[in-house]
């Protein structure tokens, strides 16, 4: 059976919704790197997990979809996402639209993570 980019990016993703923690950590090679405008270059599964907890704290009703999931490569997926969500403390709406490429290891797991927003 082969590797499915575009179902394991879609895994991914309902983890990230259901803020399925456990999952998501599962989901990283100890050594991936995520990039995004909003958290920067990030090195490592620790740092991105600690990244996506504060992320989550700040914004704890985020609501994301996929309006685009398609394979770029036997081991990669793009996916062209929306998200609401509302800051924690300050009440102030968030909106973002972007893509993101997600490439696999041979193991399935994350290797990297490029974000893409196309309206901050």
């Amino acid at each position: 059976m082969s590797f499915d980019p575009v179902a394991a990016a879609r895994t991914f993703h309902e983890a990230i919704n259901a803020l399925d923690f456990t999952t998501i950590d599962a989901f990283f090679a100890e050594d991936a790197v995520y990039g995004s405008v909003k958290v920067g270059q990030l090195s490592g599964k620790a740092e991105i997990m600690a990244a996506f907890r504060r992320y989550f704290d700040t914004y704890p009703d985020q609501v994301a979809v996929d309006e685009l999931t398609e394979a770029v490569s036997p081991m990669a997926a793009r996916a062209v996402w929306r998200l609401k969500a509302t800051h924690a403390q300050t009440g102030e709406p968030l909106v973002r639209f972007g893509e993101e490429t997600i490439t696999f290891n041979d193991k399935g797991q994350i290797i990297s993570v490029d974000v893409t927003d196309y309206k901050v």
